[in-house]
């Protein structure tokens, strides 16, 4: 298992929040007791295996309908296809997954962020047949628009539908920063509405350390930067909370406390992890602002566990120039996972290198795929 710095390592005792069935039915007798939000606490176990894992693409920027179902090693690609005539996936820069994992007898579904707009997401979910019934909780990658913007809008549609006190997992209170866009013109990249969302009935649950999800996942908590991979700021964070809206300044690092205006440096961000019975790990990064490899890296010290099945996600390396994404390139040959899925920012530079240089592990992906990892 790879050696890290006495600042980045951390006792698995000390990092991971409590385990399986317990931790998820207190989180949920927590909410009907009438709280409305929750810290993970520390775990003592290890990260849970399961037997199965389907990741569904909801919303990512691109569909091809004529893309052949087909096997990459050990993992079975199964594409959308032609919808209906009238009827359509709708492609937008954002990205959502649904995730349903099998243990026995068990399943659970989790949605792992949700897209730029609630139309794109809506129309998506209904599109493939997900059950907003049958989710057991949600997670939130980071507070970047894109990965939440069809949230509230889901949660208004579905009212009644969905459990009661249905956890949503995020890494800390920056999710809830309002945001500006600070890459070429200043543009208001919005905030998340934590009222809608208590409104709502959901349990807002604050991971900063890794946290197990629904029995079956975990999160990475904080993601160290312990690679050569460079933290982009392309957005900036607001301080404070003005008529209900925006992030706590006692409950931000200590250091972000005193300022009014921060560049995001992505502390709060999480990766979603899976332990696939005699496959590995399944690492889902979402937008890998923390860097793809840190986050790589992270899942397994957290989990013990060296085997690394897949990576998937966005990567943000489409800002990142060709030398910086061959880097990744050998970073991720090293640490030699079975197939790799980029999506969302990860950027053509990256798709043309990964086909020249790991064609065996590259699956293209596009919104309504399915990947499944294990029997």
């Amino acid at each position: 298992m790879p050696q890290y710095s006495e600042e980045s390592r951390v006792s698995r005792r000390n990092i991971l929040c409590t385990c399986g069935a317990a931790m998820f039915t207190s989180l949920l007798s927590g909410t009907l007791g009438g709280t409305t939000s929750a810290h993970a606490e520390p775990l003592t176990s290890p990260v849970p295996e399961v037997d199965r894992l389907a990741v569904r693409v909801v919303t990512d920027s691109y569909h091809l309908a004529i893309s052949p179902n087909l096997n990459v090693g050990e993992v079975q690609v199964l594409r959308f296809g032609m919808p209906p005539a009238g009827k359509s996936l709708l492609e937008e820069f954002g990205l959502a997954m649904h995730l349903e994992s099998k243990r026995g007898e068990e399943t659970r579904n989790i949605l792992l962020d949700f897209g730029f707009t609630p139309e794109t997401f809506n129309n998506n979910i209904a599109m493939l047949g997900i059950s907003p019934r049958s989710v057991d909780a949600l997670i939130l990658s980071h507070g970047h628009y894109d990965h939440f913007g069809g949230l509230v809008g889901f949660l208004k549609q579905n009212r009644g539908k969905l459990r009661t006190g249905l956890p949503l997992y995020v890494g800390g209170e920056e999710t809830f920063c309002t945001r500006e866009w600070t890459v070429g013109k200043v543009e208001d990249f919005g905030y998340l509405d934590r009222n809608a969302l208590l409104g709502a009935g959901v349990k807002i649950v604050f991971a900063p350390t890794p946290s197990v999800v629904a029995d079956h996942a975990f999160t990475t908590g904080t993601i160290p930067n312990i690679s050569f991979e460079k933290v982009l700021a392309p957005t900036r964070m607001t301080v404070g909370v003005r008529d209900g809206i925006g992030c706590s300044a006692d409950k931000l690092p200590e250091a972000k406390q005193t300022a009014k205006v921060v560049p995001d440096d992505f502390q709060h961000e999480l990766a979603t992890c899976f332990n696939v019975k005699n496959r590995g790990l399944v690492v889902i990064t979402s937008c890998s602002h923390r860097g793809v490899v840190n986050s790589v890296k992270r899942a397994v010290e957290v989990s013990g566990i060296d085997k690394v099945h897949a990576v998937i996600g966005g990567f943000h390396l489409a800002p990142q120039k060709a030398d910086y994404v061959h880097e990744t390139i050998v970073a991720l040959k090293k640490i030699n996972p079975d197939v790799v899925i980029p999506m969302h920012c990860t950027g053509e530079t990256f798709i043309e290198f990964i086909q020249q240089e790991m064609p065996e592990k590259f699956i293209r992906s596009y919104a309504g795929s399915q990947y499944i990892f294990g029997t």
